[in-house]
C-alpha cells in the first residue's frame, strides 16, 4: 500500500471522522485498484483509470463499480489532480432501485407472538428500527439512555460521529419500554452493559446476531421477499415518502449527509405510482 493511501486514509479517519468500516472499505478499494493499475495509485493517469473501470464494468455490480468511482474522485481531489478523473463518472452504471417490504410485510414480520424475554427484545427492536430508520450499527449500540420516554425521541449516533434527534412512534415506545421495565434484566442475567439490546448470553449485540434474529424471523413469519436490516430501513424511507413526507425531512431522519443519497426513493415512488396508473386506470392500456 503506497504512502499516499496510508496519508488519505487517516485523514478520512482523522479529520473526516469516518467510521473503521467505511476506512477499512476505502482501504480495501484502494488497494485494489492500485494492484489492478501496477503502480502506485498516484501516479495512475486518466487512461489507467477508466481502462480498469473498464474492465471492472464486465463483471462488477453498479453498486461495487460506482463505489470505486466515488473512492477515486475523493482519493485524486485531496491530491489536488480533479482533472486526472474529468469523465470517470460517465463509467457509472444505473443503480438498482432499493429493495423493501411492503405494508403488509412489515406487519407479518412485527406482528412476533410475545411469549420469552427474548420474544419482547426482538418486537422492541423491530418496532424501533421500522419506526426510526436506523442504520443496523446505530441500532445495536442504542443506549439505554438515548430513549427519551417523555420526549418521544431518540439519540442517535450516526455516520462520522454525527449526532441526531429522531421521533419514535407511540407504538415503538410502547414495546421499548415494556422490554426495558419487564425483560432486559431477565436477559442481561448477571451481566451490566449499557446498550439497550443485549444478545441471548446478555452481552453486546453484533449486527452479525441482529442480522441472524431478523432472518429466523423472516422464516417464522413466512416472508418471502429479500429482507435485511437495510431493507427495513428502506422500507421505513418509502413509506414515509408514499405517505407523503417530504424529502428533506427524510434526509434528516435517515441521516443523510446529502439529499442526493435521499432522492433514491423519488424513484421508487415514481415506478409505484406508473404501475398503478396501468393497473387500474381505464384508459391506460394499448388500444383504448
Amino acid at each position: 500500500m503506497s504512502k499516499e493511501i496510508i496519508d488519505f486514509l487517516d485523514y478520512l479517519r482523522i479529520e473526516r471522522k469516518m467510521s473503521n468500516n467505511t476506512v477499512e472499505s476505502y482501504m480495501y478499494t484502494l488497494n485494489k485498484l492500485e494492484k489492478e493499475s501496477k503502480k502506485d495509485l498516484i501516479l495512475s493517469s486518466k487512461s489507467d483509470l477508466k481502462n480498469i473501470l473498464i474492465d471492472n464494468k464486465k463483471s462488477e455490480k453498479a453498486k461495487s463499480l460506482n463505489h470505486e468511482i466515488t473512492i477515486i474522485r475523493k482519493f485524486f481531489a485531496y491530491y489536488n489532480k480533479e482533472s486526472v478523473v474529468k469523465d470517470i463518472d460517465l463509467l457509472k452504471l444505473e443503480k438498482a432501485l432499493p429493495k423493501y417490504l411492503t405494508k403488509e410485510e412489515v406487519e407479518r414480520l412485527l406482528n412476533i407472538p410475545l411469549i420469552t424475554p427474548l420474544d419482547y427484545r426482538n418486537k422492541a427492536m423491530l418496532e424501533l428500527i421500522y419506526a426510526t430508520g436506523l442504520r443496523v450499527s446505530e441500532l445495536v449500540n442504542l443506549k439505554v439512555n438515548d430513549i427519551d420516554f417523555e420526549m418521544c425521541t431518540l439519540r442517535v449516533l450516526g455516520k462520522g460521529n454525527k449526532e441526531r434527534i429522531v421521533p419514535i412512534g407511540s407504538v415503538a415506545l410502547k414495546y421499548n419500554k415494556i422490554y426495558i421495565e419487564e425483560y432486559r434484566s431477565k436477559i442481561l442475567k448477571n451481566n451490566i452493559i449499557d446498550e439497550i439490546y443485549p444478545n441471548n448470553f446478555g452481552r453486546k449485540m453484533t449486527r452479525n446476531g441482529f442480522n441472524y434474529i431478523l432472518n429466523e424471523l423472516k422464516k417464522k413469519c413466512d416472508i418471502k421477499a429479500y429482507l435485511t436490516p437495510h431493507v427495513l430501513r428502506h422500507s421505513f424511507a418509502t413509506h414515509l415518502l408514499i405517505g407523503g413526507a417530504d424529502l428533506r425531512s427524510i434526509q434528516l431522519l435517515l441521516g443523510h449527509e446529502n439529499i442526493n443519497t435521499t432522492n433514491i426513493y423519488t424513484h421508487i415512488v415514481n415506478r409505484e405510482l406508473k404501475d398503478n396508473y396501468i393497473a387500474f386506470h381505464s384508459r391506460s392500456k394499448k388500444g383504448k
